[in-house]
């Protein structure tokens, strides 16, 4: 059995990003645990925190619930302070992790990897998926964390398959809805969305385990407007949204294999 870490920017980012995968693997038998680099704290402010319940402590609580719907064996937190968006003057606050000092951030991340001796660690594809300035972080922290761990883990990179994204929104303009999206956009840096399928190497099926991530998602309830807009999706829309994840992986070659990156 393989231990797989998980490092993701903020909590509920891994319920829309690799979920599907937590569930299966931990159903499996693999144990899965999630590092979370930083508490959220300038997310959505839910309208129904308790008198002195901060947005942090509401964010760590989902984040709980949500390890338990992936069967998630256990959550750590590096500590830092969440960037916001590009622009934002939290980009300059107190210990923002996008300002963080790679090798400190990542001393942080090898420690866990090598207290779980950790087989794999899935970070994020070179601009984060969408340029957020803590997701592009989390991609040099994951890479360089596994070169200093004791024992390199395998590297994996989460991504969004762009051209499935783009053949997604044109089938639905065409079907008369609005064009609200454009994955060929500028994103927060100024990028498109996500990677090429060229650029993709797994395309891992997580249809059966869509339950585990409505819940997971259902978990994130203070993030209204994400969240909303995921449980609103009619089931039909969500599977088609949810029901595969996609992974680069350094230094494999070139084509992408539709299959589970545990049995390679």
């Amino acid at each position: 059995m393989a231990t797989i870490v998980f490092l993701h920017a903020h909590p509920d980012d891994e319920s829309s990003g690799t979920s599907g995968s937590m569930a299966r693997a931990s159903s499996d038998g693999h144990r899965v645990v999630v590092v979370y680099a930083t508490n959220g704290d300038h997310g959505e402010v839910p309208d129904d925190l308790a008198p002195g319940e901060t947005l942090v402590e509401r964010r760590r609580a989902e984040a709980q619930q949500s390890a338990r719907a992936t069967g998630t064996h256990r959550v750590v937190w590096l500590g830092y302070a969440d960037s916001g968006m590009t622009g934002w003057e939290q980009n300059g606050g107190d210990n923002a992790f996008h300002l963080a000092d790679l090798d400190e951030a990542a001393g942080r991340l090898a420690v866990i990897l090598d207290e779980e001796d950790a087989d794999i660690v899935v970070g994020y594809d070179w601009h984060g998926g969408y340029g957020h300035p803590d997701h592009v972080k989390v991609h040099h922290v994951a890479h360089r964390a596994a070169q200093l761990a004791a024992r390199r883990p395998r590297e994996l990179e989460a991504t969004m398959n762009r051209d499935v994204m783009r053949a997604m929104t044109q089938g639905a303009f065409a079907a008369g809805l609005e064009r609200t999206f454009d994955p060929d956009g500028a994103m927060d840096d100024g990028n498109p969305m996500g990677s090429p399928e060229s650029e993709i190497h797994w395309k891992v099926d997580v249809s059966a385990y869509l339950e585990q991530r409505r819940a997971s998602m259902r978990a994130h309830a203070s993030q209204a407007s994400d969240i909303g807009m995921f449980m609103g999706m009619p089931p039909e829309v969500f599977a088609m949204a949810f029901g595969h994840e996609h992974y680069i992986e350094p230094g494999r070659p070139q084509g992408m294999v539709e299959g589970w990156f545990l049995d390679a």
